[in-house]
């Protein structure tokens, strides 16, 4: 009753009118600098953290919150209609929502990610009400060795629901965690891949090889067939979601954010792990299991509410323990800091009205978002009227600019052409793009958490599955790799039954 209380008290604070200002101003500016690609929520926060020095504490967060959920939907939007995510979070809304986007049916793919947004963000925030003390001392006491079993089962999930075949899916996923190697060992200092270039000493960003990937090979790609064939603009088709699409989908807006809140909570990487697994138990529960890969809208939808409850699961252990698990929750720290504040146990305490308020407002923020976007939905959808060559011209120059902004270095561009051939390459034999990704995004960390992990044992295997949630973890992955087997051994013995009976 105390937290209901205080959030209802942080809501007389939300709806004020200034502060209703800023959210729609965050809500506004972190759409916009998402759609664009490379420019996701992390560098919009980081953009625009100047601005803000000016604004009491409240208002300046306030307005953080509608950039993060703001600029979340926009890098959907680029993924959906143009192949481009424009963060990582949002490389799984392409695999199904550009499908659905060149066959005419991008709006309703968009209404799907805004609905689901809205979905996530409410659920998300009402957990994080509820929840957060509770949440809090799970991610205290979760280990190195939990952590690696979380991103093997990750690894395994993508690998084995993406692609023609899992050799495929394995290949991608060990292209990516070669990229990820690129750097300074972040245990010794030693430097791998490098070539002796100090601009590779930091690491390939995730930015530059999503974009890499996704925008220049699927630029390079449509190019390379439009020699043969002209480029037509791809009809946008009716503007809503119809009553077959909602109940495709009503279940998994309910299901995508029970993934995605305890996954933002806990340090392991944020919002990626948690829309891969959602993409995977969707296909996995999916009654159309020939639409996949096609733009099945199950796959939007999902995945989207997932990333956005990860959000919310994200502010629990950045305002509770001071521990930011996503770069967006790094920068938002950092802005703690400037003010002066120390999020943690007693912030809650110390600065009650700046956190209810801000709480609140994520309430205020998502009815903003869907307020503003799903009217927006056809307007978006229509960037798929301007024809190919011009479309994909400019993809090629946005990406370039974004990947240019991440460093300022000019090397990023090379990296960037070079991501982008190997993307060309991965399309040309069939390898999905997506295990690549997630290679480079949770590579480093996993590696990292294995070595702790066994440091910790001494170098005993047996440290990795020191513990029930570790050993749980390894039972589902075990599942998912036997399962095709156990499948096949079951339809077996069905067929060998009834040749007895007949």
């Amino acid at each position: 009753m105390n937290a209901f209380s205080s959030l209802m008290d942080g809501f007389g604070t939300a709806l004020t009118p200034i502060n209703l200002l800023w959210a729609a101003v965050g809500v506004l500016l972190g759409t916009a600098i998402g759609v664009l690609p490379g420019i996701g929520p992390a560098m919009a926060v980081a953009l625009l953290l100047p601005v803000t020095y000016g604004l009491e504490p409240t208002g300046a967060f306030i307005m953080f919150a509608g950039i993060y959920y703001g600029a979340m939907f926009g890098g959907s939007t680029t993924s959906i209609l143009l192949n481009t995510p424009g963060e990582s979070a949002a490389v799984v809304a392409a695999i199904e929502g550009n499908p659905m986007a060149k066959s005419g049916r991008g709006a309703q793919a968009l209404a799907a990610a805004a609905i689901g947004h809205f979905a996530g963000g409410m659920i998300g925030t009402v957990l994080l009400v509820a929840l957060a003390p509770k949440v809090a001392d799970l991610a205290v006491d979760i280990g190195a060795p939990d952590y690696f079993a979380i991103m093997v089962l990750a690894f395994i999930a993508v690998t084995s629901v993406l692609g023609s075949s899992r050799i495929r899916g394995l290949a991608s996923l060990l292209i990516g965690l070669t990229l990820g190697l690129v750097g300074l060992d972040q245990m010794t200092g030693q430097q791998r891949l490098t070539f002796g270039s100090l601009q590779l000493a930091d690491g390939i960003d995730v930015v530059i090889v999503a974009v890499g990937l996704f925008a220049i090979g699927e630029a390079l790609w449509v190019a390379a067939h439009l020699r043969r064939t002209s480029g037509h603009a791809i009809p946008v088709g009716r503007p809503w979601l119809g009553r077959k699409d909602v109940k495709r989908t009503w279940k998994s807006w309910l299901r995508g954010p029970l993934i995605g809140f305890p996954f933002g909570a806990i340090p392991a990487g944020g919002a990626e792990i948690p829309t891969f697994l959602s993409y995977a138990t969707e296909k996995r529960l999916s009654k159309h299991k020939d639409e996949w890969g096609k733009g099945a809208i199950e796959g939007v939808a999902g995945p989207e509410s997932a990333s956005s409850a990860s959000a919310a699961g994200t502010l629990v252990s950045m305002l509770t323990l001071g521990l930011p698990t996503t770069a967006v929750a790094a920068v938002m720290l950092a802005a703690f800091q400037q003010y002066g504040i120390q999020p943690g146990p007693l912030l809650f305490e110390r600065e009650s009205e700046l956190v209810w308020g801000l709480i609140a407002s994520l309430f205020v923020g998502m009815v903003l978002l869907l307020a503003l976007n799903l009217p927006l939905a056809p307007v978006w959808a229509k960037l798929l009227r301007i024809p190919r060559p011009y479309l994909y011209a400019g993809i090629l120059f946005f990406a370039a600019v974004g990947a240019y902004a991440v460093g300022g270095e000019a090397l990023d561009l090379v990296i960037l052409l070079i991501i982008g051939l190997i993307g060309f390459g991965m399309r040309r034999y069939g390898l999905p793009v997506l295990p690549a990704v997630i290679g480079v995004i949770l590579g480093p960390n996993a590696e990292q958490q294995l070595r702790r992990a066994l440091q910790i044992s001494d170098g005993s295997v047996s440290g990795l599955v020191d513990t029930p949630f570790s050993v749980s973890v390894y039972a589902v992955v075990a599942l998912i790799l036997l399962w095709p087997l156990l499948r096949k051994l079951a339809r077996g013995l069905l067929k060998s039954r009834r040749n007895v009976t007949e």
